[in-house]
């Protein structure tokens, strides 16, 4: 069983989910506008620049979830997913996730961004396997903490090779889509790493590399 494994934001969606929501809970007034926006656009460099502390930043963007009960977290949920996410998918993206569902290929987003948002996303672009950073929830209430290892860097192979492990699988014939420099580690493992529209330090390593370099901006 060949897998086709995809990194969410900023390859098959031309922005970042977890960005955008963050973006939507500031222009809904349902967090602090200023100081809410800078936090959240410092983080986003931080990720860019490859000096993300997860933990803070995780801290940070999973505290709304606990200060509301989860029926109007999933109402505000559909919302952003009209309004910010929709807008992003690409019909290169969906092709490119239809080549491989035409080989029999078992699809699967691996993501750094929290399983809340991108769950709907996964479903949306109909691919059955997600692994993504989990919200911790007790009682059916999200404690604003993360269950596990976040999937962001090794943690991304980390969670792979949890999975793998579980499902009985390897990782021979893999593919990986990425744009970004974080998932270096798990490009690294895989037989067919590409990288997809990539920040400039990966397209500099995937070129040293002779890895295939594609883009899905339509």
């Amino acid at each position: 069983m060949t897998l086709a494994i995809f990194d969410l934001d900023n390859t098959l969606l031309s922005g970042d989910s977890d960005h955008a929501w963050n973006e939507f809970l500031v222009e809904e007034g349902i967090v602090d506008a200023e100081s809410y926006r800078q936090a959240n656009d410092r983080f986003y460099q931080d990720y860019v620049n490859g000096d993300l502390d997860i933990l803070r930043y995780l801290s940070f963007a999973l505290a709304p979830l606990a200060r509301h009960e989860p029926a109007q977290l999933d109402r505000w949920r559909a919302q952003f997913m009209d309004k910010k996410i929709r807008p992003m998918m690409q019909s290169k993206a969906a092709a490119l996730v239809d080549h491989h569902r035409s080989q029999g290929h078992t699809l699967m987003i691996i993501t750094a961004t929290n399983r809340f948002v991108t769950e709907p996303v996964a479903e949306a672009l109909g691919i059955e396997h997600l692994i993504a950073t989990e919200p911790e929830m007790i009682n059916g209430q999200y404690t604003g903490g993360v269950a596990g290892i976040p999937s962001f860097q090794d943690g991304k192979v980390v969670r792979l090779d949890d999975w793998l492990s579980h499902q009985q699988l390897t990782l021979d014939g893999a593919w990986f889509y990425s744009d970004s420099h974080n998932d270096l580690p798990l490009l690294k493992r895989v037989t067919n790493p590409v990288a997809v529209d990539p920040d400039p330090t990966l397209s500099t390593y995937a070129q040293a590399q002779s890895w295939d370099i594609i883009s899905l901006r339509d």
